[in-house]
C-alpha cells in the first residue's frame, strides 16, 4: 500500500476501533492511519458523531472523551467532498460511504456491514472487512 492511498472506514468499524483499541479492527483502524489517507464527508463525520454519543456509550468512555475523539478524527482524516452520488446498496444509508470512496477516489471501504461487502469490488475499489484489510500488504 502506498502513503497515497486513501481509505474509507464505515462507521461501525470506526466506532469499534476507538472503544476497543486492543482489538484487530483498531489494529486495521491504524493501519489506515499509517499507510494511507483516511477519508470522511460531512455526511459520514455527522453519522460518525451521532452514533458515537449515544447514550448506550456511555459505559465505555464519557461523551467529552467520545466527542474529543471525533474532533480529532476530523483532523487526521481528509474530509472530501461528495461529487458522486452513488445509490446502488441494498441500505440506502450505506450509499454515502460508495459516494464518498467513488468522489475521493479510495482504494478501500473498510466495513463489516454485508450490504456493503456483498458490493466488492465496486467501481475498482476493494470492499473489505477489517480482518481481510490487515492481511493486505
Amino acid at each position: 500500500m502506498k502513503r497515497a492511498d486513501r481509505f474509507v472506514f464505515d462507521t461501525n468499524v470506526v466506532v469499534s476501533a476507538f472503544l476497543f483499541p486492543d482489538s484487530f479492527v483498531a489494529k486495521a483502524f491504524n493501519k489506515g492511519l499509517a499507510t494511507g489517507t483516511l477519508i470522511l464527508s460531512e455526511e459520514t463525520l455527522e453519522e460518525l458523531q451521532e452514533v458515537l454519543l449515544r447514550d448506550k456509550f456511555d459505559k465505555y468512555l464519557p461523551k467529552e472523551i467520545r466527542q474529543a475523539f471525533v474532533q480529532k478524527f476530523e483532523i487526521l482524516a481528509a474530509v472530501m467532498e461528495i461529487t458522486e452520488i452513488i445509490a446502488v446498496c441494498r441500505d440506502p444509508k450505506d450509499d454515502k460511504f460508495l459516494s464518498l470512496a467513488v468522489s475521493a477516489k479510495a482504494k478501500s471501504i473498510i466495513t463489516g456491514d454485508p450490504d456493503l461487502l456483498i458490493l466488492n469490488p465496486f467501481k475498482n475499489i476493494s470492499i473489505i472487512t477489517p480482518a481481510g484489510f490487515l492481511k493486505k500488504s
